[in-house]
């Protein structure tokens, strides 16, 4: 075993930090979490619109179409807000003026994306003559072509700039004068660029991307129970390494995720119906169903270390006990810690991928329905699956029963912790004495 842990250590380890800190792979991870406020204050105008309670339904009928304006440019413009962000972070790590490429990149997308329609005669009561873009291509379908576009801008301009290939003012301008001037030869550059690439050529990049990737999005936040425990273990094997789990896995599967919940909560707002929307594995689905009390399901070990007859492991679980029930562990993860812990680490990684298969069995046989919104990642599982489900009850009694089979599987696993921990107090008692 310390053979296999010092591998870990000295090969596997500085590979996977080497890749969850890869330039370009933070700009996306942070560029797409810089969404996150909008698509949160979206989902609360889905759940507005599908109350359960049918006085209060009735109410909001007579504004529906004006209540789904913000879920509109909220989630249905998640494509052109993580551009901005993605191009900004990435363009902030290189040192260069983080607007202006945020703003160039936002562009490129637009030509490449949304394409103007013209329309040469109205159409009274239904749409005036004049140039529209259709906004459904800048939503969640169109992330993966945000990307591509927002790190291609990105290090174009990077090139201009360092080749200083750029229009030089005079000492004393303003720093935003000069920041506006440089960006205009690699501002013409990109747009020409991407404007015969999909205007000339007739190269869709966000088509061609979509039809390449979805296929992948299908496994891994889709509907396949393979992909769902792929992912799960993942993140709970990088965890036990020691390494932040979501921050490696992020740039892989945050996009797909983000398209699944956008499509989930599209669905929703045409139908009201959760137990018949596209996709099962969202990250919605982990984080309520799986992931109680954080990654590996923690809560349940949280609730031990309460109870134990271990005065360290007592006190860490009193001080891990308020985080966990906001989904917050890194106080138990490192404190007991599971880290390269493999009596503890096991359980963190077998007890969600049992807790995954029941939640998808209970899913697919429609005993719970599908998750419907998106909301902030510190709220109980309970109520907040709850309410990601349109108020099913079941969904929150789903959440106490996985818990519950979380901690029998912990309590064994547990007691033999325990009692290694029990013993090292009573050596440094003595020794002490």
């Amino acid at each position: 075993m310390n053979g296999f842990v010092a591998f870990i250590e000295e090969k596997l380890m500085p590979v996977a930090n080497k890749v969850g800190m890869q330039r370009h792979m933070v700009a996306i991870r942070k560029g797409i979490i810089a969404t996150l406020p909008l698509t949160i204050v979206g989902s609360f105008f889905t759940i507005l619109l599908n109350f359960p309670i049918e006085s209060v339904a009735a109410l909001i009928e007579p504004y529906r179409e004006v209540l789904d304006i913000p879920f509109r440019y909220t989630v249905g413009l998640l494509a052109l807000y993580a551009t901005f962000g993605i191009a900004s972070s990435l363009a902030k790590s290189y040192q260069l003026d983080s607007l202006t490429a945020g703003i160039l990149a936002t562009m490129s997308f637009l030509v490449t994306a949304a394409p103007p329609i013209r329309i040469f005669d109205s159409v009274e009561g239904i749409i005036d003559s004049g140039r529209y873009i259709n906004v459904a291509n800048l939503g969640s379908g169109s992330l993966f072509g945000a990307i591509v576009t927002a790190i291609l801008s990105v290090e174009i301009y990077r090139f201009f700039i360092v080749k200083n290939i750029t229009i030089k003012m005079p000492d004393g301008v303003p720093p935003e004068v000069t920041n506006s001037f440089m960006a205009l030869i690699p501002g013409g550059a990109i747009l020409v660029l991407f404007w015969v690439i999909r205007h000339i050529i007739g190269f869709d990049i966000n088509a061609f991307l979509s039809n390449m990737l979805m296929p992948l999005k299908d496994i891994l936040a889709g509907n396949s129970l393979f992909g769902g425990l792929l992912t799960v273990f993942l993140i709970c094997f990088f965890w036990v390494l020691g390494i932040h789990g979501p921050a490696i896995m992020g740039p892989v599967i945050r996009p797909f995720w983000d398209i699944s919940i956008a499509e989930n909560m599209d669905a929703f707002q045409l139908s009201g119906n959760a137990h018949d929307l596209p996709n099962i594995f969202t990250e919605q689905f982990l984080q309520w169903f799986v992931w109680i009390g954080g990654a590996g399901t923690t809560l349940a070990l949280v609730v031990l270390f309460v109870f134990s007859k271990s005065k360290y492991l007592k006190q860490l679980g009193r001080l891990s006990l308020l985080p966990g029930l906001f989904n917050i562990n890194e106080p138990v993860i490192f404190g007991a810690p599971i880290v390269m812990n493999p009596i503890l680490g096991i359980p963190f990684l077998v007890a969600p991928l049992i807790t995954t298969t029941i939640s998808y069995f209970a899913t697919t046989t429609g005993i719970v329905p599908m998750m419907a919104a998106r909301l902030g990642f510190a709220i109980p599982a309970p109520i907040a699956a709850w309410m990601s489900t349109n108020w099913s009850i079941a969904a929150g009694v789903l959440v106490i029963v996985n818990f519950l089979i979380t901690l029998a599987i912990y309590y064994p696993f547990f007691k033999v912790f325990e009692k290694q921990q029990i013993e090292r107090e009573l050596a440094e008692e003595t020794t002490e004495a």
